[in-house]
Parts: C-alpha cells; structure tokens; sequence
C-alpha cells in the first residue's frame, strides 16, 4: 500500500487511498507531449527494453490518469540493474543481447514451480556436446530427467542446442537441485516445490480466531527495564489466551537495529530483518544470571532497579537508556562460561544459522567501533574485502558476544511461543515483517550481492502526500536474488518463523512491485519495479507451510485489483480496517467482507479509537501542517466518514442512543464497534490492546519523524495513567472488547469479492 508513512520509516498502514478532483503536475509525465518522430522512436525503444526489465513505463496517478515514466527515470532504473541505456545505440544493444540472455546460461537460475506442476527445465550447452542432467531431491534421492526436444540457434556467434527436461511428477514440497553436466562443466540450480494453496489458516468452516495486537516496546510489566521485552510478550500471550481465549498475539516487528544506542525509534526501519533485536531481552531469565560474580551481580541488580522505575512513567520511553543498561548487563553475562550443554545448543545454533550470522556479527562489531561515515568502510566495503576478514580475526570475542545475543532471542521467542501454545493459542505469536531495512545497516552491507545499489523504495504521490515518498530503503535486484536462488528471503523467513504461529508481511504489495526512485531524485520520478510474484509468494507459502504458520497480508491501499485474488487463491489472509472498508463511498455491511481476512476496528497508524471518535488524528495533523484543505473541511468530513460507519453499527442494533449518549458513550461506541466486526465472517479478528485499555494517543502518525514522537507512546488508560501487564487481568475495558469478539460468526457464505475503495 502506498502510504503516509513516515519518512524515517517503512510503510506501515494508513488510511484507504482517496481521490482528489485535481492533481499536481508529475514531473515525469510526457504523455500529453507531441515529441518527433525520431525521438519518439527512441523512447518506445527505451520503454521496451525496461519493460522487458520488469521497469514499468507507466502508472495510474493519484487522480485517475494515466502517467508516462520519463526517459530520465528509466534510464537511471537500468543502470541500476546494470542495464547500459545511456545512448539510444546502447539501448538497441541491450536490448538485443537480452533477448538471447537466457541462451547464454547453461541453466535457469532458479526454478519456482507449484506442486503438481511439470515444467520443462532448459538446459543450454554448445552444438554438439553431451549433456545428462539428474535431480538430487531434497531427501537425497536422486532422479534422471529425459530430454523431450531440442533446438539450436546461433547466439555470440556460435551454435547453442537448448535441451528441453521433464520434472518428474509428484516432487515433495520442498528445496531440490538440478545437475547438469555440459560437456566437462557441471553445473545445478534450485528447484523450489511450493504449496498451491497455504493450509495452516483457518477456513470457511473452521473456528475463527481473534487475538491482540500489541505494539510490544510500549506493554510494561513491573519486571521490565523500561520498556515491554520477550517475557512480557511469553506473559501477554499466556493472559490473553488463558483469561481471554485468544487464538493470536500480534505485535510489531522486532528486527535488530544498530548494535548501540542511538535506536531507531520505529520498528518499521530496521538494519536487518533476518535477526532479532537484544534490546528486548529479559536479562534476569539467561541462566547465566545465576553464576555472576557477587559484585556484577549487585551491578546488574542496581541497573535493573533504575530501569524499572520508568514502568510506571506514561510520558515518552526511552529506548536508548534500556538498551544502554541492558547491554551493560549483556557483557557482564557475556564472561561467565557457558554450561556444557548450553556451550554445545549456541554452537549449533551458531551452525544452523551459518554464514548469515556471522557475516551480521561482523557488521555490529565493525559498527561498534566505526561511525557510519569512517574511511574503514570504504576499506570494509562488503564482507569479503581482505580488509574485512582481518578484522574477523581480530573481533572474534566480538563476534562470538553478537552471535550469542542472537541466541538469546531465539531462546527467549522460543519461550514466549510456547507460552502462547500452552495456553491453547491455536496461532499464537504472530510476527510482523517490515518492508525492507535501513540503506545503511548489516542487511545492507551483509545482502548487497542481492540489492540494488542508487535506488531507494517509496511511494509515488498520493492524496495524503502530493510529493510522493522515499523511504531510504534499497529494494531487492530482481536478476540478483533469482540468481540467488532466493535463498536470503528464505533464510530471512525461516528465522522469524522458527518460534511463531504466524507471519504478517507489511505492504504485500511489494512481493508484486515496488516504487523504485533513483539516487537524488524525487520520489515523484521514480517508476514501479516488478518482482516475480509467483516465486516470492510461492517460497513465502512453502517456508510457511513448513513452520505451520498462518500468513497475513497487509494489503490496503492503491493495489491491483487482481492482487487480492491471487493471494487469496495462494491462502494468504488480506486485511480490513473497519473505517477503510468501503464500496462507492458506503461502508460495506459485515457479510461484505472477506472471510480469508484479518479485521479489525483500528490500526497503529490511526489514533486508538477512543481518539479517533474524538477526531484527534485531525487535529494533531492540523497541529503538524499536513492538512490539504481547511480544518473545519477536514473535521466535517471526518464526522460523515465517521457517522456513515456508525449509523450502520446503531442499525444493527449494536449501539442505542441512551449508550451514545451517556456518559460511558465512548466505550460503549468501542464495543459496539468490535461487535460489529464480529458479525464478518472474517477468521481472523484483531483487537488492539490500546482499544482494550481505553487509550488515546496515537502510536504512529504517518508524514512524520521527529515532529510527533512516533513509536515512543507507552500503554496508559484513559486518566493518562501507566497500564502495566499486572494490570490487564482486571481490567474490565479488556474483559468486554474479548467478549464483543468472542460472538460466533454468523452462518454465512463466502464474502463476494472486495470492492475497489474509493
């Protein structure tokens, strides 16, 4: 979904994409211009060779209309694929070398296939020469593929036969190799076996399930440092599956950021998504508390003590002063001797993960040392520089302390899934996945082979930011990762769903394509980038599948319409937010809306909806100048928004005039608002915890950085007040929003398909 987000961090969810009557000129637009023949001639040809890239030439703007990319962009987006485009005689070679590019490889980079599907693997090799190809199944069983047909062709001058293979029939879901022997050259290539459809989700018939979602850093428990941490989150699940009958917690991404404070407030923009972050770690659950030195325990006893007097501090948290403590006490942690057993679970850990965390390990270790902009970099400039592997030497202990504190994690998320299960979570811990990583951080420096270098992603203008967006993220090389065999998305995936019930993928949309602007440009001159949907969707619903992991799209916003079918036809959730969903401007009745979905009433990106009633994300946008029209335009407009949805809920006989009106109106409004989603026959039922407590202050307010302070609101009740996890059990606010949710869905039949939104 393009989005308001903030400019510091990625797209998160916003409010439904509108349509203005006028729109600002597009600088890249030149589809109302009359060029001569010849430099027409020379665009179509420019425009073909970036299609031909998956570089769209053109997009639907904000106001309906259709926009040209212009030459300029294009030309810039090549380049960064490594695509000579600069001269009208380079774009004719390129293009002519790239339709015989997949002549010139012996094998396909990868091969992303559904099961039950039997495609043919081409297999190139010189006239003339002896080519066998078997396949080596994932369980080690080996397989002979007979070749079907051939055909020969010169390219570079010289004669190639392409071979056409059979699969066999009824391969195993699954990760499986290709070798080809060509000649004397051997040569292989994945073949990755995906599910049709992901079955771990609950279906039409099927139970549904409702869960919190919580934004973890702000759910303070009277043992937290300060901040909410991984045994809050094991507490939280237990409470809310025990005392609630909750199926799932949702809660936000917890990427790793910078191995030191400064941290980056939002969880949307973190310097890698394949690990954890340590600053959630509940330092008196790692056994090791228990061998400290008397006087480094006392040390760590004091600094605990400090810290947990913010718990009960509603004003603004503080994640660099908990993260500062908490690795204090980490490298005192650090020096006591493993136990034998907990020595040989870190090695192999350490093992499983491989090269991938290592090469992390280095990048904080090297980051501990060297500001972002010291001349070592240029020294360290990927993992492989001899420069870098001295320094693997030398950080060794380095090394060894980030490894372990990614250990930890996976220790203590193991714990809090288990926690989930034991309290019969059918789902259980739900984690979220940003949409990419900081231009500057470890997966950056760690995954560069398989990104793209001059290009950030963003979003091209929309009703809510006429300007367009640039989110400073690389995107995915397309070629790159294929050639990959997409190997770091999925060993991204494995990790966050070793210990989870489930995966929401935040702007799903960019599994399809992303807005891709280049280096020192405006957002506005960027053009959308297309992704092999089939083979990232494919592997996302494998890995899925394997872990036994429901998979939730966040898929609001400017999309496709075809995209949501094909998701759904794939089994993965959509999402609906109650004030977003709309057809021609009416808000849609519950049996409109999707049963293969997660609703909700609110998301973190809205005020909590007691705020939200009380028009608050207008008048903090007014406060921070990103209004378009008149204040009282805008609160006139919210207010019909607002009432359309809940004349709708009053005549479901969900909300009475005596209860709008007294003097628990607005919890009373809350309630019957998650009444009302109750009536969908969607499986999937969010709660956000803020709704549940009865808070007001918006999380998040999307178009800014440091103008509000986003991601840094703790939990607090309607009097202001610190609400800790202690606290939650008797809550009564809690207790009645489970209860409005916990009403069976009706008996109705599929939801008709979505309607565009308006």
């Amino acid at each position: 979904m393009e989005n308001p987000a903030t400019p510091d961090a990625a797209p998160t969810e916003s409010e439904a994409t509108e349509v203005a009557s006028e729109a600002p000129a597009h600088p890249a637009d030149s589809s109302t211009l009359k060029l001569p023949e010849a430099e027409a001639a020379e665009l179509a040809q420019l425009q073909e060779l970036a299609r031909s890239y998956a570089i769209g030439t053109s997009f639907a703007g904000w106001d309906g209309s259709e926009r040209t990319v212009s030459a300029g962009t294009l030309r810039l987006l090549l380049a960064a694929l490594g695509v000579e485009a600069g001269s009208p005689e380079a774009t004719r070679k390129a293009l002519s070398r790239h339709e015989d590019d997949a002549w010139r490889r012996p094998l396909p980079p990868v091969v992303v296939l559904q099961e039950g599907q039997q495609p043919q693997i081409p297999v190139n090799a010189p006239e003339g020469d002896t080519v066998t190809v078997r396949l080596r199944a994932e369980d080690g069983t080996d397989l002979a593929l007979d070749a079907t047909s051939a055909e020969t062709r010169p390219i570079d001058g010289m004669a190639v036969t392409r071979t056409a293979f059979d699969l066999p029939g009824g391969l195993d879901l699954g990760w499986h190799t290709l070798h080809a022997q060509v000649g004397d050259a051997a040569h292989e290539c994945s073949v990755v076996v995906t599910p049709r459809r992901l079955a771990t989700g609950p279906g039409p018939g099927d139970a549904r399930s409702w869960g919190l979602m919580a934004q973890l850093y702000s759910v303070r428990s009277t043992r937290s440092w300060g901040l909410g941490d991984y045994a809050d989150l094991a507490d939280l699940a237990a409470f809310s599956g025990n005392q609630l009958g909750a199926g799932f917690l949702l809660v936000n991404p917890m990427h790793a950021t910078a191995p030191l404070p400064p941290v980056e407030p939002s969880p949307y923009l973190p310097t890698t998504r394949r690990f954890f972050h340590p600053m959630y770690l509940r330092i008196e659950d790692i056994p090791e508390m228990g061998y400290l030195p008397a006087q480094d325990r006392a040390t760590v006893e004091e600094l605990a003590a400090a810290r947990q007097e913010e718990n009960s501090n509603a004003e603004l948290l503080d994640r660099d002063g908990t993260y500062a403590a908490k690795l204090e006490a980490l490298n005192l942690l650090f020096r006591v001797p493993l136990s034998l057993a907990r020595q040989q679970q870190f090695e192999a850990y350490c093992a499983e993960q491989g090269q991938g965390l290592e090469d992390f390990a280095l990048w904080c270790a090297l980051s501990e040392e060297l500001d972002p902009d010291a001349p070592e970099w240029e020294q360290a400039s990927h993992p492989g520089t001899p420069f870098a592997m001295q320094q693997r030497s030398r950080l060794a202990e380095r090394i060894r302390f980030h490894s372990w504190l990614q250990w930890l994690c996976d220790g203590q998320l193991e714990s809090a899934q288990r926690a989930a299960e034991a309290a019969g979570m059918p789902i259980g811990v739900v984690h979220d996945l940003a949409v990419g990583v900081q231009g500057a951080g470890a997966d950056a420096w760690t995954l560069q082979h398989v990104l793209m270098n001059g290009v950030t992603v963003g979003a091209p203008p929309d009703m809510f930011n006429q300007q367009g967006q640039n989110w400073a993220q690389p995107p995915w090389h397309p070629d790159r990762l294929a050639a990959a065999g997409y190997v770091p998305f999925r060993d991204m995936l494995r990790n966050i769903l070793r210990h989870a019930g489930g995966i929401r993928i935040d702007h799903i949309l960019g599994l399809f394509r992303l807005w891709c602007i280049p280096a020192g440009r405006d957002p506005v001159e960027g053009a959308y980038l297309n992704y092999d949907h089939e083979a990232l969707i494919g592997i996302l619903a494998l890995e899925a599948q394997r872990a036994n992991a429901v998979v939730v799209g966040e898929d609001l916003g400017t999309f496709e319409p075809w995209v949501r079918d094909y998701l759904a036809q794939r089994g993965i959730f959509g999402t609906s937010i109650l004030w977003f969903e709309r057809n021609e401007g009416r808000p849609l009745s519950p049996e409109e809306y999707r049963q293969q979905c997660l609703t909700s009433v609110n998301t973190h990106d809205l005020p909590p909806t007691a705020g939200y009633l009380a028009h608050e994300h207008v008048a903090l946008r007014e406060k921070l100048g990103l209004l378009g029209r008149p204040v009282e335009e805008e609160r006139e407009a919210d207010a019909e928004d607002q009432e359309a949805v809940l004349s709708l809920v009053r005549s479901r006989g969900l909300l009475t005039d005596e209860a709008a009106a007294g003097p628990d109106a607005v919890q009373h409004t809350v309630e019957a608002l998650y009444s009302f989603v109750a009536q969908t026959p969607s499986s999937l039922l969010g709660v956000a915890l803020v709704d549940a407590v009865g808070e007001r202050r918006t999380q998040n307010q999307p178009g800014t950085s440091d103008e509000y302070p986003n991601w840094r609101i703790p939990l607090a009740g309607p009097d202001g007040k610190a609400v800790r996890l202690e606290d939650l059990p008797g809550n009564p606010r809690v207790a009645a929003l489970a209860s409005a949710v916990l009403a069976p869905a009706p008996n109705a039949p599929e939801s008709p398909a979505p309607a565009s939104r308006a």
